[in-house]
């Protein structure tokens, strides 16, 4: 059989937004096949048989057949390589546990080379998965070994480097759902939620809402207990101490038995329950001290560790925890025993997995076999029970069974400390019983708690928590308002177009909402020139969405960008494009006459809200017949008054429209007409004349933002430009 050469990837390009393909972010891989070009898979023997038993799941790939089984049905009559890799790079995601559903694959203008595309919401997970892609495709193809599990645990180490954590990404996803945009602002689990001043950030389960002085406060255990008790809270007694031997004259003050834990530490670490003994009081201390920055001594309380989720003065989740045991059958060794305990598939390292590896090196599990005498290599007796681990286990939802003073004590506490979202460890004999009743205490608040145990409970039903946080972030309201957003006009095309955003920008300020502007002349806010480099491009957008004190934004954008960034936002109010001009320049984007570039501006009116509107020039039959790809409504502007398009909508009942007629501007809905002001009329300061056709855009984008007439005349005629 002969040996092909590797199809080459010519170009690797990561669109961050909306681009011509979807609205998500994708990796587009521009790849030359060389000689296979002549060799569809359907030609070269073996190859088939050779993915699928490698990949068998690529039987569930629907491709265009739209069917189980429509992939291989393709591969089976023969397919290109472009299109094969594209669907092998997709199913190494889904085996990484990255779910991947969108891919196209599309051949250029020059022969063997095609544009191919993955949709993957991290480039450098995208850009691993591509490359152990393209080896599994070229082994296969050459008939070559390769080893599958190397693979798939690479795209799952940049999986776990990159991806958002399970609490932030329960939070994001939660705000999808209610359409609220997200802007990852940096490589851990800085999020932004929705744009400009109307967005909230969250680090983990934290919020901006979340003060500095309470979280001070929770991460200071003792400090907390005092405060709660000085408001009539439960709390154990207990004391800090700096030493082992004061640790066990406090536990003889206090009596036996005692729980040692780190003042501030987490996750259960360092934390030892029910000690008695001098030797495992200072044993306990030994392994509290690293964890925090101080140690306390304090009552044990007898009863069920439960975690209560407040969010927003309100208990959201419940879950209560169990010990861990291995029950010995005679024969196994104690560490043998675990490592079948460590076989439970909710166990694991990452933070994906609700419970924890159980470890026979950890200090508190050593600490344990110590009481009962014996090792990791002990064989425990049939039917004997070993306790391994007494708390760090609370995974099982009890939210249904909380009592209403349990939780109005959880949520009195997270209100003492000043916590908008806090996790309450408490000791109760049963969560469905008053808790004073029950000897109850509140152990820990916790400021930014994990999340997990509540979406992945190993029993129970799962808590949409992240919901939880992101309506308290952004309330609901009984108008629909959209969460998270500020008014944003997005501008594409050539003609006019700074000078467009430019005025538009001024008339929204004029309008009462600080607007910020990022055009080809700069960044712009409240009229002010914070940046005279280009910024009609993904960078320029993202910095003026991430600015909180933007309550409006107007965003130029060009179509190069668009092919090679995409856009910066994932939806807009008003989407304006001006003309299809510019073809030209994009030969390296194989744009090779005008009708392609329909395909690049209409990205901009795809994103249009429901409740937006699309504005175009209809005087240009390109640019106006994208006006059936609009989701909200559409106003048409043109030079002529007599213009077919403007008159087709106008005459469809209420369509809007700014046009000239002798000279005047006009605002047109259906028959009715206002005149705005005679062109000579509408100048800038020094009776300066812009171009009419930018001039009617900026007009009909204004009116499209609810802006008054006699406010948009006022604005153009005190408007300086350039400045």
């Amino acid at each position: 059989m002969a040996t092909f050469n590797d199809i080459q990837l010519l170009r690797i390009n990561y669109l961050r937004g909306p681009s011509v393909w979807t609205y998500r972010p994708i990796l587009e891989v521009w790849l030359d096949l060389g000689e296979l070009e002549d060799w569809p898979s359907n030609k070269i023997p073996g190859l088939n048989e050779r993915l699928t038993a490698w990949l068998p799941a690529l039987i569930e790939h629907h491709c265009g057949v739209g069917e189980r089984g429509g992939f291989i049905q393709r591969l089976e009559g023969g397919t290109w390589m472009g299109h094969v890799l594209e669907h092998v790079v997709i199913e190494l995601l889904n085996l990484a546990g990255m779910p991947a559903e969108f891919g196209q694959t599309r051949e250029i203008s020059q022969r063997g080379v095609y544009r191919m595309v993955f949709r993957c919401p991290e480039e450098d997970v995208a850009r691993t998965a591509l490359t152990w892609g393209h080896r599994l495709l070229m082994a296969a193809i050459n008939d070559q070994p390769f080893d599958l599990k190397p693979a798939i645990q690479a795209i799952k180490t940049s999986i776990n480097d990159r991806y958002l954590g399970p609490s932030t990404g329960c939070i994001v996803d939660a705000a999808g759902e209610r359409r609220i945009p997200h802007i990852r602002l940096n490589d851990g689990n800085l999020v932004q939620l929705g744009y400009g001043a109307a967005q909230r950030r969250i680090w983990t389960a934290e919020s901006d809402q979340t003060s500095a002085i309470a979280e001070g406060i929770a991460q200071d255990k003792d400090f907390t207990k005092r405060l709660l008790a000085a408001c009539g809270v439960p709390v154990p007694e207990g004391r800090v101490v700096a030493n082992a031997d004061e640790a066990w004259d406090v536990a003889q003050d206090i009596g036996a038995p005692v729980t040692v834990k780190p003042s501030d530490g987490n996750h259960a670490r360092g934390v030892t329950l029910e000690l008695t003994g001098e030797a495992e009081i200072k044993a306990a201390f030994a392994l509290a001290e690293p964890e925090g920055s101080e140690v306390i001594v304090e009552k044990f309380i007898d009863g069920v560790e439960h975690r209560l989720l407040v969010v927003g003065g309100k208990v959201v989740a419940a879950t209560k925890g169990e010990t861990v045991s291995v029950h010995g059958n005679g024969q196994a060794t104690l560490r043998e025993l675990v490592d079948v305990l460590n076989q439970d598939p909710r166990r694991g390292p990452e933070q994906e997995y609700p419970l924890d590896w159980i470890k026979l090196d950890s200090g508190a599990v050593q600490l344990e076999l110590k009481r009962q005498q014996v090792t990791p290599d002990s064989v425990i007796p049939q039917g004997q029970s070993i306790l391994l681990q007494r708390n760090g286990n609370m995974a099982i939802d009890c939210t249904e069974d909380v009592h209403p003073d349990v939780a109005y004590h959880a949520q009195l506490a997270a209100k003492i400390v000043g916590l908008d979202i806090a996790g309450m460890d408490m000791i109760l004999q049963d969560v469905s019983r008053p808790m004073k009743e029950q000897g109850g205490a509140i152990l820990e608040v916790n400021a930014g708690p994990g999340l997990l145990m509540h979406l992945k409970p190993t029993s129970g039903t799962p808590r949409p928590v992240g919901m939880a946080i992101v309506d308290h972030l952004f309330p609901r309201t009984d108008d629909g308002t959209a969460a998270g957003r500020i008014p944003l006009v997005g501008i594409a095309g050539t003609q006019g177009n700074a000078f467009i955003a430019r005025l538009v920008g001024w008339l929204l300020q004029l309008s009462g909402k600080l607007t910020g502007v990022a055009s080809s002349e700069g960044m712009f806010l409240a009229n002010r020139h914070t940046q005279k480099t280009d910024a009609a491009n993904w960078a320029g957008a993202h910095r003026l969405l991430t600015n909180r004190l933007a309550e409006a934004a107007v965003v130029q954008t060009t179509a190069r960008s668009i092919l090679e960034e995409g856009l910066a936002y994932d939806r807009c109010l008003v989407g304006v494009v001006t003309d299809m001009d510019g073809w030209e320049g994009l030969a390296d984007h194989d744009v090779r006459e005008p009708a392609q570039m329909t395909r690049v501006l209409r990205t901009q009116i795809d994103l249009v809200l429901d409740d937006g509107a699309g504005v175009l020039n209809a005087d240009n039959e390109q640019v106006a017949d994208l006006a059936r790809l609009c989701d909200g409504e559409v106003l048409l502007y043109s030079l002529v008054a007599d213009n077919a398009a403007v008159a087709a909508h106008r005459a469809e009942g209420d369509g809007r429209a700014v046009f000239v007629q002798d000279g005047h501007v006009v605002l047109a809905t259906g028959a009715k007409e206002r005149v705005l002001g005679s062109l000579a009329a509408l100048s800038l300061p020094g009776g300066t004349q812009p171009d009419t056709a930018a001039l009617l855009a900026a007009i009909a984008t204004a009116w499209a933002m609810d802006i008054t007439p006699d406010l948009i005349a006022a604005g153009i005629k005190t408007f300086e430009y350039p400045r």
